[in-house]
């Protein structure tokens, strides 16, 4: 019986509520326990949940219950339209909410302090104001932490509310029963109130900015459009442009589709989708790209494609999933998030029951006990990583490269090895015939010959054959056969043509002799060499030179310096190959590579124990893009190394590359620091609290400041720059 394949479906549900690692964790793990979901992602940072389920299998209602009962809030996102307005409009009504709230919390909570600068503040007084503080700019604690306990869970909100709860009804208690010269404490758990308050503003305001990327590429995208109609232009949206329609862009406009100039001339300035800082030249029937800013001249643009296929709407589909993503070593913090609430309730009892048993006082064990539930926090913890990850992600596709998932960022600086295909990575991939050798027919002939022969073919040496005979008028085709990775053949004004490499005249049992020894020259110098036989027999054979890309040896001589091995894969010659691979300083080449060839390459290097990436923009690339642990496609290659590949660079600068595994390093160098910080500071922490360093009070100002600094600490990647631009 064959295998059948279940069709999957994805959706994105907004988050509300989620204040720490164990809540996106909890979240993550209702989710995936709803019938017919095979895998559920939850973002911290941004807030999203992305869900992969089999199609038909549930409700999306049923996402949404599990999100509830989970103690959240939940809807589907969309990403145009009015709920997306709305969004907006409530995220921005939210945050100047928390603006108020902590200005209010802080206007009562300083007075409470003036007692230790010698001011009296009347015990009753105290109580008033810490009870407002409490209850009222409080409530969202006891609310988050309501639900959590409803859950069976612990979270952030839940060790506030114990903590802060303990040291004000311990207060009251003494206010009201308690000897008259009691101390009270309502100025910790006020203090800890404000602290935990204003640092959770600081944190969202930090996680705002991270988005800054993405919300740039956003702003590319132009709402309206100049369509010729008949009779005139017509203004219309962008989304009802259609394939075909003939767009005006004036100087100045910002180019809204993906198209090909019919007519016009001008500077495009390309540097917020590509990284390229100067404007590029476009002129009739050059493809331009949508959000590209049209600088100078009148541009008429006949449109190629609309909608979520075109270039920015890729783009931003592919920042935006790498941001939504869980890293692996995210998970490594969720499994420490899940058990983290548990372990410091336990700390802070064993704490409380160390002091009374030493003092044998009330509150001299349960300040100590309300410090170690305050000062211990998984915020920290479960912002390090995706915080880095949604910066480094948007610093990147801002430098021109797009990275798919946080996986890749996260290999990418590992990586022992690098395979390098030739053309279009290294090279142009743009070959020209430099030379035709023939001995029998005319060089124009076998010119002719070979142009039509491959004329069925799209591949870099076809079209240079083609460019070179542009002015011939070729053979009508028939039979046309691709061998690929070696040649073509078809049926050409009468006879049987083949050209290609070695490897088909090989397959064939074609002799080259009579050009051996001049190939070999050639092939010497560079060249590659393309073979023309008529008949089973070589009539001569056409010598093609892709120049190597300005920036290919400074990129292979950073990565060499950086300790990683080179490989370079071409299809050529070996003697042609060697040349080139002089020429770039590798000493380690595969020649007359087909694409199987590239695909067990990797899978040898893989099952050596090493990291491997690879590089290709080819349809031949794909297999191997694939199947690396990190694969890397060229700018300007084809739509399906584009897809199989985990980064894609949007322009063919090969600095590029090294800019990626530099701003992998960068990004993991943030996570690493973020994780150090958070476990160390939650390890000191509690010891300091447990040992009564620490009261409530600063207790709560460093658990604030602990996820501040790991939030601004990621922001720094923000000041990251490429050296491709140096």
């Amino acid at each position: 019986m064959d295998d059948l394949t279940v069709a999957c479906e994805q959706v994105e549900l907004a988050i509300s509520g989620m204040t720490c690692a164990s809540c996106s964790s909890r979240v993550e793990k209702k989710l995936a326990s709803v019938q017919g979901v095979s895998h559920a992602e939850v973002n911290l940072v941004n807030e999203k949940a992305r869900v992969t389920y089999s199609a038909g299998s549930l409700h999306l209602v049923d996402l949404i219950e599990a999100v509830h009962q989970a103690g959240y809030e939940a809807e589907l996102l969309l990403q145009e339209g009015a709920q997306k307005e709305e969004r907006v409009r409530r995220a921005a009504l939210l945050y100047r909410h928390e603006q108020w709230r902590v200005m209010g919390v802080w206007g009562l909570t300083i007075p409470l302090f003036l007692p230790m600068v010698g001011l009296p503040v009347p015990a009753m007084v105290q109580w008033a104001l810490t009870s407002v503080v409490q209850f009222y700019f409080g409530a969202h604690f006891y609310v988050a932490a309501w639900k959590a306990l409803r859950a069976r869970a612990g979270n952030m909100d839940l060790l506030v509310s114990l903590g802060t709860s303990a040291a004000y009804f311990y207060s009251v208690y003494l206010l009201f029963f308690g000897p008259a010269d009691s101390p009270l404490f309502f100025d910790s758990a006020a203090g800890v109130m404000a602290f935990v308050t204003l640092g959770k503003w600081l944190e969202k305001r930090a996680k705002r900015s991270t988005g800054l990327a993405l919300e740039a590429l956003m702003a590319l995208r132009p709402e309206m459009a100049q369509v010729e109609r008949v009779g005139g232009e017509l203004c219309v949206p962008v989304s009802v442009v259609a394939v075909g329609d003939v767009v005006v862009v004036r100087a100045g406009e910002r180019i809204p589709v993906d198209g090909i100039i019919l007519s016009g001339t001008g500077s495009v300035d390309e540097s917020l989708l590509t990284g390229e800082s100067m404007p590029v030249l476009k002129e009739t029937g050059e493809k331009v790209t949508g959000g590209a800013l049209n600088l100078d001249g009148l541009l008429r643009i006949r449109t190629a494609v609309v909608g979520e296929q075109s270039t920015l709407n890729r783009i931003l589909a592919l920042v935006d999933n790498a941001q939504t993503k869980k890293a692996p070593v995210q998970r490594i913090v969720d499994r420490v998030a899940e058990v983290f609430v548990p372990v410091v309730l336990g700390v802070s009892v064993l704490t409380f029951l160390g002091w009374w048993g030493v003092t044998g006082e009330f509150s001299r064990a349960l300040i100590p006990a309300v410090a170690v539930l305050v000062v211990a926090c998984p915020c920290a913890l479960g912002l390090a990583t995706p915080i880095a990850i949604m910066v480094g992600t948007g610093v990147a596709a801002r430098a021109g490269i797009l990275i798919r998932d946080a996986e890749a960022l996260e290999l990418a600086h590992r990586l022992d090895v690098l395979v390098l295909d030739k053309t279009g990575t290294v090279t142009q991939g743009q070959p020209t015939v430099t030379a035709i050798l023939a001995d029998v027919l005319s060089s124009e002939e076998l010119l002719r010959l070979a142009a039509s022969a491959q004329s069925g073919s799209t591949h870099p040496l076809s079209r240079a054959v083609s460019a070179c005979a542009q002015n011939l008028v070729l053979y009508p085709l028939e039979n046309f056969e691709n061998f690929i990775g070696r040649g073509v053949a078809a049926s050409v004004n009468g006879c049987h043509a083949m050209v290609g490499n070695r490897r088909l005249m090989a397959d064939h049992q074609v002799s080259l002799a009579g050009y051996e020894s001049r190939a070999q020259e050639l092939e010497q110098q560079g060249k590659t060499i393309l073979w023309v036989a008529i008949d089973q027999s070589v009539q001569g054979l056409l010598a093609l030179q892709d120049e190597l890309r300005p920036g290919a040896r400074e990129m292979i001589d950073a990565l060499i310096s950086r300790g990683m091995e080179v490989l370079l894969l071409t299809g050529d010659h070996p003697t042609s190959a060697a040349a080139i691979a002089r020429e770039l300083g590798v000493t380690r080449v595969v020649a007359e590579a087909l694409p199987a060839d590239k695909l067990r390459e990797i899978e040898e290097i893989k099952r050596a124990g090493k990291v491997v990436g690879m590089v290709g923009d080819g349809i031949n690339d794909a297999p191997a893009l694939a199947a690396a642990s990190v694969g890397i496609a060229m700018g300007g290659g084809t739509d399906v190394a584009m897809q199989a590949a985990s980064i894609t660079l949007m322009r063919g600068d090969p600095l590029l590359i090294v800019d990626a595994l530099d701003i992998s390093r960068a990004t993991y160098a943030k996570i690493r620091q973020g994780l150090f910080w958070a476990f160390l500071y939650n390890v000191i922490g509690m010891l300091m609290a447990a040992l009564g360093w620490l009261n409530p009070m600063v207790a709560g100002a460093a658990m604030a400041l602990s996820s501040v600094s790991v939030v601004t600490n990621a922001l720094w990647l923000r000041h990251w720059r490429p050296a491709s631009r140096a």
